[in-house]
């Protein structure tokens, strides 16, 4: 039987990526995000090269009516999902404390926290009621270790490692795997996002070393939505070569 996975934020980055990864691996994609184009471009072009069935749904995971409206109403066919990515996600801003933007925070962990909790909250039925099912909520080394002018970012990580942990937990009766994925830097649109467009200071995140790819973050996913029913991994860091926490970074 065809396995179904459903990926949050998926129009672009690690999100697009994971989507493509499995399409190729011949399972069934439902694909959420906010930007409409491009998860239509995304789903006529993984149908087209990979043969499987796509469903598109477009919603903003900090709208809880939308998440719920969308999630809770899915056709027969797509009900039977086997994997759920929380993988929307973003960093506004990078400043002190005392400088920060309260609408950075407001969206941060709307987006962050609370789109995770609504997602999950609205996918579980589907899991419980077959007691079976992976989620994957997608973290950040900022969810292990505070750097300087992270503070709102790094907050809302945090809260990511420990929702993962007390899902596992909760979870545990309906036999469902927790796994949170915490990768370090990587060059995706994540940087053009926290930085509000500026390119130049994007790109100057990414000098002196080789960061992590979109692809290789796809690629893990897919590994550990792989391993045999008996096998969770938990938790799991994932830095380039060149760095070695959330501060430390060889340039």
């Amino acid at each position: 039987m065809t396995k179904i996975i459903l990926i949050t934020g998926a129009s672009a980055g690690f999100g697009k990526a994971i989507a493509e990864k499995f399409a190729a691996a011949g399972w069934n994609c439902i694909i959420t995000g906010r930007r409409a184009d491009r998860l239509k471009a995304l789903a006529e072009e993984l149908q087209t090269q990979y043969a499987i069935k796509v469903l598109p749904l477009v919603f903003d995971v900090q709208a809880r009516k939308e998440v719920f409206a969308a999630l809770e109403n899915l056709p027969e066919q797509w009900r039977n999902i086997d994997v759920l990515v929380n993988n929307a996600g973003l960093a506004l801003g990078r400043d002190s404390f005392e400088n920060a933007n309260l609408d950075d925070w407001d969206t941060m962990i709307d987006t962050n926290v609370k789109g995770i909790m609504y997602v999950t909250k609205a996918v579980l039925p589907y899991m419980t009621g077959r007691k079976k099912g992976h989620i994957i909520n997608m973290g950040s080394v900022a969810g292990k270790l505070v750097y300087k002018e992270g503070n709102g970012y790094c907050a809302s990580k945090h809260a990511v490692d420990a929702l993962s942990k007390a899902m596992r937990i909760d979870l545990l009766p309906y036999r469902i795997k927790v796994t949170a994925i915490h990768p370090g830097a990587a060059e995706t649109e994540f940087s053009q996002v926290r930085f509000k467009g500026d390119a130049l200071k994007a790109k100057q995140v990414y000098d002196g070393f080789t960061p992590l790819y979109a692809g290789d973050i796809a690629n893990i996913t897919f590994y550990c939505a792989g391993l045999p029913e008996n096998i969770c991994i938990n938790d799991l860091v994932v830095t380039c070569t060149a760095q070695a926490d959330a501060i430390y970074i060889q340039k």
